[in-house]
């Protein structure tokens, strides 16, 4: 989400008459989007800063803008700590970037917006054949480990006629694939809910292939599911965020579910699409889990065997519950029970791409691979990332591949 917000700022910047520069010595405009979900994203952000004002001291007339989660977090308290910055906007208000750079005087934008949802921004679109389309902002869930409802503020959907409007504009301008985005895809609701929106975008011609994250299990409704089987645009892959096998973590995380409630999930899920692909998120080590509560994420993931897992230790937030939560775990603990985690679904990520080899796949061609410029790079239905020679005429083309050998993270194969 903050990397298609990124692409909204770089079009306001284009209308503006600014042009992309890579080289940070030449920029009369450094824009830092900025994350806090985790603690390492703020202080890689600091690190960055810190070069960029020794930037501005061999180039006065530079100008520094912070934008996302932290800017929202910190606001006016920012420009305090970091004199050298000249504008702070909140997640909500990027589209004042253009004010922000015709005036001294204001230089903080943090303030609700209650428009948010029915702004259409200009977006300068890195790629050419996939495209995020936010269909919603902010979060209403609240779990006690997130910073999100406190930064993006409460959820808002855009109305479906302008998500619509913007999927058909991708079509003509060639793209083939969108993935919707919002905190929780399965609570949209505007003219209509998240089933109806995936129905009425599976009629744009021109797009091959529909994805959307992220779904809230406690919301996975069947009739999404049964969008998932039925709908031919609508890819056979879900993000469902477990976060935690053990029932106690998952009630202090205010998650809203059972583990017996996911389960169950996934067991439809599999039962009405047997070829769908299930990723997800875990946190280990949030507050007082034990070694027990540590097994019960580790029994999960051998039970479900995911596709893929994003696992993080837990970071404390400012301002969320989760941060006065007692029985903080040392860091150490936290790693050793994060490593464990990632080398078991590492194997079951391993065993199951096993099943593909030999297979033959439809493969959206991406562009060339980022590492080996030899071949070209594109993903499965189920989102596998697949590795092949070609010509580049095939970019933005679904390709038949026949897969002839498996990676953990990636699949190599042959054009058919």
């Amino acid at each position: 989400m903050n990397m298609y917000d990124s692409e909204k700022m770089a079009g306001i910047l284009l209308e503006e008459g600014y042009a992309l520069t890579d080289e940070s010595q030449k920029a009369d405009l450094i824009v830092f989007n900025t994350c806090s979900i985790r603690q390492k994203a703020e202080q890689k952000f600091k690190s960055e800063l810190g070069r960029a004002k020794y930037l501005k001291k061999t180039n006065p007339s530079l100008k520094i803008a912070v934008a996302g989660c932290i800017a929202q977090q910190q606001g006016r308290a920012m420009l305090k700590k970091y004199p050298n910055i000249d504008y702070v906007l909140g997640p909500q208000n990027i589209h004042k970037l253009k004010d922000a750079l015709k005036t001294d005087i204001t230089k903080i934008f943090v303030e609700e917006n209650p428009e948010v949802q029915y702004m259409d921004l200009p977006v300068l679109r890195k790629e050419s054949v996939a495209a995020w389309v936010s269909i919603m902002y902010g979060c209403d869930n609240f779990c006690s480990y997130c910073i999100v409802p406190y930064t993006r503020g409460r959820e808002r959907s855009r109305p479906s006629k302008n998500i619509y409007t913007e999927v058909y504009r991708l079509a003509s301008d060639g793209f083939k694939e969108v993935t919707l985005l919002g905190q929780n895809v399965n609570s949209y609701r505007s003219d209509m809910d998240f089933v109806g929106l995936l129905k009425l975008l599976n009629t744009v011609e021109g797009i091959e292939r529909i994805r959307f994250v992220t779904s809230h299990p406690r919301d996975l409704s069947d009739s999404l599911i049964t969008c998932i089987k039925e709908l031919p645009r609508v890819c056979e892959h879900i993000h469902l965020p477990l976060q935690s096998g053990s029932d106690r973590i998952l009630k202090l995380m205010n998650r809203g579910y059972t583990f017996d409630h996911y389960i169950k999930k996934i067991e439809r899920l599999r039962k009405e699409v047997p070829e769908i692909a299930i990723t997800t998120d875990i946190i280990s080590g949030f507050p007082s889990e034990t070694e027990a509560d540590h097994k019960a994420t580790i029994d999960a993931l051998k039970t479900i065997e995911f596709d893929g897992i994003f696992a993080f230790s837990f970071s404390p937030r400012p301002g969320t519950p989760a941060l006065e939560m007692e029985g903080r775990l040392p860091d150490d603990v936290k790693s050793q029970r994060l490593y464990e985690i990632l080398d078991i679904q590492d194997e079951i990520t391993t065993n199951k791409n096993m099943k593909f080899k030999g297979t033959i796949q439809e493969i959206l061609v991406e562009g060339v691979s980022k590492t080996d410029s030899d071949k070209l790079s594109g993903r499965t239905r189920g989102n596998k990332i697949v590795n092949f020679r070609a010509d580049n005429s095939c970019a933005g083309r679904l390709v038949s591949v026949e897969i002839v050998k498996v990676m953990r993270h990636s699949l190599e194969g042959k054009a058919i």
